[in-house]
């Protein structure tokens, strides 16, 4: 071998070697997605995608079902916590636009996604240990799936809630069809059509959180719960109860119908007509049985249009002007919808 290509071939090795020692650099400076620690007798879940309003995605799912089954069997864990990191959101949704680009193209993601997360909402509202949601900040979609089925919301004055679904054509999932339908009068339905937000006091007078805790108070009532020794729901019930601003009366807002017209006429009517006969539907079944309705119904958006329309005029293009198929609610046949809730047969979704 000659001297020049001796030392070109040990340039190009240090070369690499420089790469690698790089790229190593990077892979230990990137924060996970999510963190999983015990803090006294507390599993504690921490949503840690803050740049990005601690938006799911499959990996975190992957990491978070394992250990919450694990600490629920587990004799020295009494209590789980999950919270969101960075302050502004608890969690903002699942990972859409990642699903998005897997639904055109077939990718397995576009099942595994929903699927695994709909096991983890399954897990979350069966959970025998206390469950306990700090649900400060946004919390939509993914959000809501990680936080409503378990035993205690906490909402503070900066809780935003919502479930925006229809707006991208999609559907209030993650058992949306199970836990809407049960809020009072019909404010369930109105929420899931509209996407209306809720704000901090008004998150526990509708039903969605079980407590409302001044922001400031966090901090200490979480030092509280991690410290307390083998306690009960009703421990747990009573520690949050000492430190809520007791809320017992839904205000009563009128909403313009010519507002709510303008709103609706927004979104997808597939999207409308499918989320009407969900809950309708979902009003009398378990979770379990929603979850699995919902898995049909997330599958048939994939299939359709109007998911990957609604995604590229808010998220991506964000021209606000979605060009939805069928366009009005009237050529949206019933047959159409029913077909979204068929069985996919050994690819429905088990427990």
């Amino acid at each position: 071998m000659s001297f020049f290509s001796c030392q070109k071939l040990k340039f190009l090795c240090q070369f690499l070697h420089n790469c690698v020692s790089l790229l190593n650099q990077m892979s230990s400076q990137v924060e996970p997605g999510v963190l999983l620690e015990k803090v006294g007798s507390a599993g504690v879940i921490t949503i840690n995608r803050p740049k990005v309003l601690n938006a799911l995605n499959l990996p975190m799912i992957r990491q978070i079902y394992p250990q919450l089954k694990k600490w629920e069997n587990d004799n020295e864990t009494d209590i789980v916590i999950v919270r969101g990191a960075g302050g502004k959101a608890f969690c903002a949704g699942g990972d859409i636009r990642a699903v998005t680009e897997a639904g055109k193209v077939g990718d397995p993601l576009a099942e595994d996604f929903f699927r695994e997360e709909y096991i983890l909402n399954n897990a979350i509202g069966t959970c025998r240990k206390p469950y306990i949601a700090l649900i400060e900040g946004i919390t939509m979609g993914g959000g809501v799936g990680l936080s409503v089925h378990g035993r205690f919301r906490v909402a503070t004055e900066k809780t935003l809630f919502a479930m925006p679904e229809t707006a991208i054509g999609l559907f209030p999932d993650v058992g949306g069809g199970h836990f809407l339908p049960r809020l009072r009068g019909k404010l369930g339905l109105f929420l899931a059509l509209t996407g209306f937000r809720l704000k901090g006091r008004d998150v526990q007078r509708a039903g969605v959180a079980t407590h409302f805790v001044e922001s400031k108070k966090i901090p200490e009532l979480e030092k509280e719960l991690v410290e307390m020794k083998s306690p009960s729901a009703a421990d747990v019930s009573r520690v949050l109860d000492s430190y809520q601003s007791q809320v017992r009366i839904l205000l009563h807002r009128r909403v313009p119908c010519c507002l709510l017209f303008q709103t609706l006429s927004r979104m997808s009517p597939t999207s409308l007509k499918i989320t009407y006969k969900q809950l309708k539907a979902g009003a009398t079944m378990s979770l379990q049985d929603v979850l699995v309705m919902e898995y049909r119904l997330s599958q048939a958006c994939m299939r359709g249009c109007d998911f990957y329309e609604g995604v590229r005029a808010v998220l991506v293009d964000k021209d606000q002007n979605p060009k939805w198929k069928p366009s009005t609610l009237e050529e949206v046949s019933e047959q159409a919808v029913e077909q979204c809730f068929s069985s996919l047969g050994d690819k429905d979704l088990t427990f």
